[in-house]
């Protein structure tokens, strides 16, 4: 019986780690940090997708930033303050919801 509960307890004890161990993961992959803005103002057309950097950890990332991703995998950190990058937004959003609706 002592053996049992023994295992049983192993069990659970690594089916935790695995799920914690995946959720960090995931976080980790996800926490760019960008030390500077690029110069760089990327044409739309070739912008695929963007993120936030991340803010999983307060005070983790120096500046918060919208990483831009580009067809050629490149990515620009870029100022979200500035005029361009929100219209930039919003046409890779409207973009991804007519791509989803259709």
């Amino acid at each position: 019986m002592r053996s049992l509960m023994c295992l049983l307890f192993l069990v659970i004890f690594c089916a935790l780690q695995m799920t914690s161990n995946a959720t960090s993961s995931i976080d980790l992959a996800n926490s760019i940090c960008c030390g500077e803005f690029s110069k760089v103002k990327v044409p739309v057309n070739k912008v695929v997708s963007y993120y936030w950097t991340s803010s999983i950890v307060p005070h983790h990332c120096p500046i918060r930033a919208i990483v831009f991703k580009t067809i050629a995998g490149k990515e620009y950190c870029v100022d979200p303050k500035t005029p361009w990058v929100k219209s930039h937004v919003d046409k890779v959003d409207k973009r991804t919801t007519t791509a989803t609706k259709a």
